[in-house]
């Protein structure tokens, strides 16, 4: 039975979305994890990074895996199943693969907590939105918004998982050390997977043409936009050979 789809929590949701995108940018201060770990918490409450990073990015995946584990059975379903299994495959990516394969610094366990409910909300507001709200056209698939959508959330997530390859291999197992991140779109910018990942979230707002998609593009826009900033800064400060040409995030840009 298909459950009545309550449109006030969703604009609740989106709003509240768009606002926490907004206060990081007016506070623009690092998020306390990587790099700026050390002002955070002591040593005694991170958990190592693997570790973590597993536990955050979970509800992003199960929640919307589960809401989707209730619908009938199709190779090739309604575009709103199609259209959340894209999210929930960038959080299978997230929580069984990166998470697992990272060699990043130990996680403070408030930001684990605060990242863990963030991810179960959203989680949940894209699943119930596209599940149970959202209404889509028979001809949705050709549709250029869908197309083109699909096309950058693919690209954006290529670009995020190559990028993330690069700089996994500057490190090796147990290195806490910093060098200077080359190749792919590092060539022109100090953030390229955050760029891959805002590419994706935009890709995925255009394909599902969704109030609480849009949110989310706007909010990993500003959060990881603001993290590329702070990476490029510390880049420059770190290493005096560091390429003047590179930007933070856009190319040739910015």
């Amino acid at each position: 039975m298909r459950v009545p789809c309550q449109q006030s929590p969703v604009l609740a949701g989106s709003a509240a979305l768009a606002a926490l995108g907004a206060l990081l940018l007016y506070l623009a201060e690092p998020s306390g994890y990587g790099k700026y770990s050390e002002r955070a918490m002591p040593a005694a409450t991170r958990l190592p990074a693997r570790a973590a990073w597993f536990l955050q990015e979970l509800p992003s995946f199960a929640v919307p895996a589960g809401i989707l584990a209730r619908q009938p059975r199709a190779l090739f379903g309604p575009p709103a199943t199609v259209l959340l299994g894209l999210f929930c495959g960038h959080y299978f990516y997230r929580t069984f693969v990166y998470s697992l394969r990272t060699r990043g610094r130990p996680f403070p366990v408030v930001l684990l907590i605060k990242g863990f409910v963030f991810c179960m909300g959203n989680g949940l507001l894209q699943g119930y939105y596209l599940i149970y709200c959202a209404e889509y056209p028979a001809d949705w698939y050709t549709d250029i918004r869908f197309s083109l959508g699909v096309f950058l959330f693919i690209l954006g997530m290529g670009i995020n998982i190559h990028s993330d390859c690069i700089l996994r291999q500057l490190r090796k197992p147990g290195e806490v050390i910093y060098r200077i991140p080359q190749g792919g779109l590092f060539t022109y910018v100090s953030g390229a997977n955050f760029l891959g990942e805002i590419i994706e979230w935009i890709g995925y707002a255009l394909a599902t043409w969704s109030l609480p998609a849009l949110a989310f593009a706007f909010f990993s826009l500003c959060f990881l936009g603001l993290r590329a900033f702070h990476h490029h800064r510390f880049y420059l400060k770190m290493f005096e050979d560091y390429p003047k040409s590179r930007k933070a995030l856009i190319p040739f840009i910015f």
